[in-house]
Order: structure tokens, then sequence, then C-alpha cells
């Protein structure tokens, strides 16, 4: 059981909740609403927590955003690329789970038999958040907190992982899991409560509470807060700064393909995204998605042996990458999990008008204002001199979105970028991609995994099988 009374945190306040035996719980709330704060507290990572009476289940497995940069930063502190003279795939996929063989319809379920040779740091990041699940319920844990399961999760691995959850919660396992958006509340859940403004504010039977929750959810408004007349302005200033391309043809590739050893991901892939051909990108974890972006931003070494030209010049020609990145504005799973530098909120964001990971160069005075006014479009003003590490997940997802759209790039390249935010933000920048489409201020290519995030504006879609 998990019992918590009288709690109070920075940003977080519980009077009373308490988890009993045949509960299966659900926790929703907004960015900024307070539940990010309990995830904190559950994993012992919050500080000040004051509470007359906090008791976790003795036996608890835990999925994080937080647990899972942990997992990959201590993968590369363990590779040895350098001084073995070839790719250090690091640790197996096996060597996350326990008692495989026991385990083997659950891995087959989630389509992971034939990766677990695979390095971990080789996973997409669908199929390591998976591994990650995978990880603690093969450990046999009697309560499992799991944050956002959903996010990053094709729609069958979706189903896949609420019959799972469905068929443990019926042979005893304690489940919470916190949620941002209310599509993603599970048929399994038999409670459901919601936070509103850093307190838990609601909470009871699911029948009783789900129409409460839902409507509690809708009146938070979002933090993410852009005018694209602003965005306009500040692009006509910065037009003589900022490299046009060289073509309409913003990215054009030929029989494309892409493999991880002798493995093949996709083959004879035709592309070509003339300038504003706004393209969805869809298919299952591991497709190849992420890699075809990774490949058009430069960062995977196969953009150098497929036929493929971004932005007029051919990749391979002695190009210069960074001459190519100043022209894109990129989010990812993958960027975000490279952040793993000191630095400010306000510093990361002004790291995009230099395409760093992390700030190296003295920004002018000019530059810290538009840092600081997207701070304001984000609501976050106030946290621009907190360490971009210490914020939460949604918030930093946040602050990567103001650094790819700061300098207003051509090329707007963004995987899976509305993980971590609730759905008044994900609205919200999704209503603002819609507005950049039409005035014509950046192409957009855009990796999605959620139906909700279809758009108008999309002119073309990339299904991968």
């Amino acid at each position: 059981m998990l019992v918590i009374d009288h709690l109070v945190a920075e940003g977080l306040r519980i009077d009373r909740f308490h988890t009993g035996p045949g509960e299966a719980w659900c926790l929703i709330g907004g960015n900024g609403s307070g539940i990010e704060r309990l995830c904190d507290v559950v994993a012992g990572e919050a500080v000040d927590v004051r509470a007359e009476r906090l008791q976790l289940p003795e036996d608890l497995g835990l999925l994080s955003f937080k647990g899972q940069q942990s997992i990959f930063e201590a993968e590369l502190r363990k590779d040895d690329t350098d001084f073995l003279g070839r790719l250090d795939p690091g640790s197996p996929a096996r060597a996350f789970l326990t008692d495989i063989e026991k385990h083997r319809a659950l891995i087959d379920l989630f389509a992971l038999t034939d990766l677990l040779d695979r390095g971990y740091r080789q996973l997409s990041s669908g199929q390591a958040r998976k591994l990650c699940l995978l990880q603690q319920i093969t450990r046999g844990v009697a309560f499992l907190v799991l944050e956002n399961p959903y996010e990053g999760l094709d729609q069958a691995s979706c189903l896949e992982l609420d019959r799972l959850l469905t068929e443990l919660r019926d042979q005893g396992l304690g489940l919470l899991i916190l949620i941002n958006n209310s599509a993603d509340i599970p048929p399994w859940c038999t409670h459901l409560g919601a936070f509103a403004e850093g307190a838990l504010a609601l909470q009871g039977p699911r029948a009783e509470t789900e129409e409460k929750a839902k409507e509690l959810l809708s009146r938070q408004s979002p933090l993410f807060r852009v005018s694209v007349e602003e965005l306009r302005r500040e692009r006509q200033m910065e037009g003589d700064k900022m490299p046009d391309a060289q073509s309409d043809v913003l990215v054009a590739l030929r029989q494309g393909f892409a493999r991880y050893d002798e493995v093949a991901v996709f083959n004879n892939l035709d592309l070509i995204v003339n300038r504003g051909d706004h393209t969805l990108i869809t298919g299952p974890n591991g497709c190849g998605k992420s890699t075809l972006l990774q490949m058009i931003t430069g960062d995977h070494p196969l953009c150098y042996v497929n036929d493929l030209t971004v932005l007029g010049r051919r990749r391979g020609s002695g190009e210069s990458i960074w001459e190519l990145k100043r022209q894109m504005g990129i989010v990812s799973p993958d960027l975000h999990r490279n952040h793993r530098v000191a630095g400010s909120a306000l510093a990361i964001v002004l790291s995009g008008l230099f395409d760093s990971i992390g700030l190296y160069t003295r920004p002018s005075s000019a530059q810290q204002h538009l840092g600081r006014r997207w701070l304001g479009r984000l609501g976050l003003e106030a946290k621009a001199n907190n360490a971009f590490r210490q914020l939460s997940y949604g918030e930093q997802r946040l602050i990567l979105l103001a650094r790819a759209l700061i300098k207003g790039p051509p090329l707007l390249i963004l995987d899976e970028p509305t993980q971590g935010l609730d759905e008044s933000n994900r609205t919200a920048l999704l209503d603002v991609l819609a507005r950049i489409a039409e005035e014509q201020l950046s192409t957009i290519l855009y990796v999605s995994h959620r139906l909700d995030e279809h758009r108008e504006f999309f002119r073309q879609q990339i299904r991968f099988a």
C-alpha cells in the first residue's frame, strides 16, 4: 500500500491519499499541477518533504523519465568505443531483464525478443521504454508506479500494455500511473485522482470521479503561449542573419536505407520534402522514424552512405554540418536525453541560437532579451536561472521547444515533441505549428504515435510498416 497523510513539498500538497488492496489507481494532472512532484516523492528525489505519514510499498517498482535518463547516462559512462576501435553497443537488452525464459511471453508481447542482444543505446526511444517497463515487471515487484507509460509507445504497444496491466492487476499487483492527458486514462484503473494548482484536488472510485477529473484538467491553462505574429516579426528582424535554403527542395532521399549491423530497418525509401511540404511520419516502434530524422540532421553516420540531399547540399560532399544545422530547429527524445550538461533554463533556450548542447558562446544583450521573451511565452520566466536538469520533464520539453523555435529556422524537425506535455500544452503547440505552416515560416517534419496529433496542415504522410 501507498499511504500519504498531510504531505507538503515544493509545489505539492496532499492531505490524504491511501491505496487499498485490489485498487488500481490513475492520477492525472497538467504540467505544473504538482503531479510531477509526486513522482519525485515516490522516487525519493524530492527535497524538503514534510509529512505526517509517508509509507511507500516495500517492494516498489518505478518507471519514470528521470529513471530512464539515469540508465542512459550510466550506459554512456561505460562506453568503451574509443578503446575498442569499434562501436561499443553497451549493455545488451537482456541484461536488464530477470529470468528471461520465465517471462518469454511478455518479451514476445512487447516485440523485444529479437532485440535482446542489442545494446541499450541502440534501441529506439519506444523500445527502451518498453524494456524499462519489463525490467520492473520481471523482477517481481509487488507495487508498480508508472509515469506516463504510454508516451513513446505505438498504438499496438499501448493496447498490449493495457492487456498486461489488466492481467497483473487481477493477479494482485498494486498499480499507480501518473499521466498528463485524459485520453490516456486506462480501461483497467478502478480509482482516479486529479491534481490542480499543486494539490491532489479530487480522488475516488473511477465511476464517481472520471468526468470531474476531465473537467478539472480541461480548465488548466497552457504554459505554452506563443504568438505567431511575434515569431514573424522576429524572423524578419533576423532575416539577414539566417541563410535561406538554396533550393525549394529541402530534403531529397532516393532509395534510402537504414540498418543496425546486418539487420535492415527500412529499405528503398524515396522522400521528397519541398518548401511547405509539412510531413507527418508514423509507424511502429523501431521501424526507423527517428533514424530517418537523424540522417537528415546529420546525427547518424548513415547519412553519408545514402543518396541524401539536405537544404541543397548532398551529404558527404564536404558540406558543413553546422551550416546546415543553422537552418534547422530540432526536438527529439535523443536530443533531450543528450542534454546532460549543466546549464540554466535560459542558457538552454539560448543554445538554440548556436546549435550547441549547452551554451559556450557569450550571448549578446539582445539575444539574452530574446531568450527571456521565450521563457515568458512558456510561463517559465521565474525559472530562468533554475538548472535545466532540475526542472520537470514537461518543463524541460518546453525549454527544448523554445530552443528549436528561437531562431525561426526554415526546417523544423520534431520527433515526438509533445512527450511529457499535458493536453492543453499539446494543443497549444499544435495550434502554433498550424499557424507557422499557414504563415510559411518553417517547413515541418513531425514524428508522432498519437492519432490526436494528425492535423490538417500536414500535406503528406510517410507511413512506416
